[in-house]
């Protein structure tokens, strides 16, 4: 029998060959480490820079007079389609008062020196009453671009009826509560001054206050599909009346299962409406549900384009790495990034925010979450203390990657990686927003390797970095499958020939 070597000898007696691969394993592992710690220092500087150059311009030393206002950077496509969409009095408005509104109405558009792209394209035909598809990234606008004409709508409509209490005239849904706090938040402050008022309605909470607002009277109802189907089936709300309807983030609406309750609720709503649609992105679920319930001609904005694309002003940053080294690397990371910066990270699952927190705070760090299993109250509350930079450093599930409008989040930590490559796109768009610049450090291991093509052509898209790898994973793009039939069915586009139905004589006749 062979006799058993000291640890120290059998190393030494390793064949060469054995010695020389675990060194190479070292060596590439170091490698990888110091590109990384490379990237992360280089994406620092970068926001180091856009900070410097905000509060220059905050102080006047930058923008060429333009009172602080931020530059939207280069000029994104736009395509306009629809029937009319060419006529003149559609041109794009290029400053607020060339809309011509009443005072009251533009006193929310005060603090911007010139409307966005969506804004500036979406007004002239939503004022004129036509149905309305807008494609933008997140972070471009599109509350105030529905906003203030579903404003003028309500005036047009009421008139001067003076004293009769209000029954809603515009209905607004979207995906999640935050959102539809965030868009009840801007239309309040909008319809102050005109006197218009508005209710939220949103599951998580007691239905008696919301119940009691619709009961004294509201222009505006902002909710979520299930508290909606809810308030309606026992009674209290309303939607007769309403001829303006938006549907926000409506790609993410029938991601989350909410058609049949969207279907319900649009059905509610007067016969003669105006319809109007945000999507960051176009699949033909949207479309379809575009062409029951909207005119066969409506107005289609894309800002940019309809495929998946994340924002340029975002430097994404890659890692491949193990799943039992991301604690590790998200403090290091963190003691990088979060210099009095806000820092958001996003994780997959509730329990594991709950985890990551935990992990977090028991380091020193103080951090809060959002995610599913917390009551809508401490959701709220977390998210109000990220805001206003009380507590710089937030943990979220992607219920926090949709519309959600955070000033100034400089990064964005994606400790697991989405499961589709568009929450990937909608999580880093919480950074880089309204023309400044951001950086999103996504970590990404051996289980999320279905997605690295379509990881890859997002990145090469905006001209980012993609690294060695995440290549070793293949650059295959899965295809998508159907809810119904699983990958074995052919998709439909949009703009394939009906179908037509062919009669055959009667041959018994002849």
């Amino acid at each position: 029998m062979g006799r058993k070597l000291p640890a120290d000898q059998a190393e030494a007696e390793l064949p060469r060959s054995s010695k020389k691969d675990k060194k190479s394993k070292k060596d590439k592992k170091r490698k990888l480490a110091a590109e990384a710690e490379a990237a992360a220092a280089a994406a620092v500087e970068e926001v180091a820079k856009s900070s410097k150059k905000k509060k220059r311009a905050e102080d006047g030393t930058v923008g060429g007079g333009g009172g602080g206002e931020v530059e939207n950077g280069p000029e994104k496509a736009v395509a306009v389609t629809g029937k009319g969409s060419e006529d003149p009095k559609y041109a794009p408005l290029q400053s607020f008062s060339a809309a011509e509104l009443p005072s009251q109405v533009l006193d929310c558009c005060k603090e911007f020196a010139r409307p966005s792209p969506i804004q500036a394209h979406a007004w002239p035909f939503l004022l004129d009453g036509r149905d309305f598809i807008g494609i933008a990234a997140t972070g471009s606008g599109k509350t105030i671009a529905f906003g203030v004409p579903a404003l003028m709508h309500i005036r047009k409509k009421v008139g001067g009826k003076a004293g009769k209490k209000a029954v809603p005239q515009c209905l607004v849904l979207s995906p999640t509560r935050e959102l539809a706090q965030q868009i009840a938040d801007v239309l309040s402050e909008a319809g102050t001054p005109c006197g218009t008022n508005s209710v939220c309605l949103y599951g998580g909470t007691s239905k008696g206050p919301q119940i009691a607002a619709l009961k004294s009277g509201v222009d505006i109802v902002i909710g979520t599909p299930g508290r909606m189907k809810d308030l309606i089936e026992m009674g209290v709300c309303h939607l007769n009346e309403v001829s303006f309807v938006v549907l926000d983030e409506a790609d993410r609406m029938l991601d989350l299962g909410f058609e049949p309750e969207v279907r319900a609720i649009l059905s509610q709503t007067s016969s003669v409406r105006q319809m109007v649609m945000f999507s960051a992105t176009w699949p033909l679920a949207v479309h379809k549900l575009a062409q029951e319930f909207m005119d066969p001609n409506p107005i289609k904005v894309v800002i940019g384009s309809e495929d998946l694309a994340a924002n340029h002003d975002v430097m994404q940053i890659v890692e491949v790495l193990d799943d039992r080294s991301r604690d590790s690397r998200l403090v290091a990371l963190l003691d990088k990034y979060h210099k009095a910066q806000r820092v958001l990270v996003f994780v997959l699952y509730k329990k594991e925010a709950a985890r990551v927190e935990t992990m977090l705070q028991r380091r020193g760090w103080k951090a809060v979450s959002v995610h599913g299993d917390k009551a809508q109250h401490d959701r709220t509350k977390a998210l109000s203390l990220f805001k206003e930079g009380k507590c710089p450093l937030m943990i979220a599930t992607d219920v926090a990657s949709r519309g959600l409008d955070i000033p100034d989040v400089e990064v964005v930590i994606n400790y697991s990686y989405p499961l589709t490559t568009e929450d990937y796109v909608h999580r880093i768009g919480r950074t880089g927003r309204a023309g400044k610049k951001g950086v999103a450090h996504t970590f990404f291991t051996q289980e999320n390797k279905g997605l690295a093509g379509e990881l890859v052509n997002v990145l090469r898209e905006a001209g980012q970095v993609v690294p060695p790898a995440l290549m070793k994973f293949g650059t295959h793009v899965k295809k998508k499958e159907s809810k119904l039939y699983g990958s074995h069915y052919k998709e439909i586009t949009a703009d394939a020939p009906k179908s037509t139905k062919i009669t055959f004589g009667d041959s018994d006749e002849d």
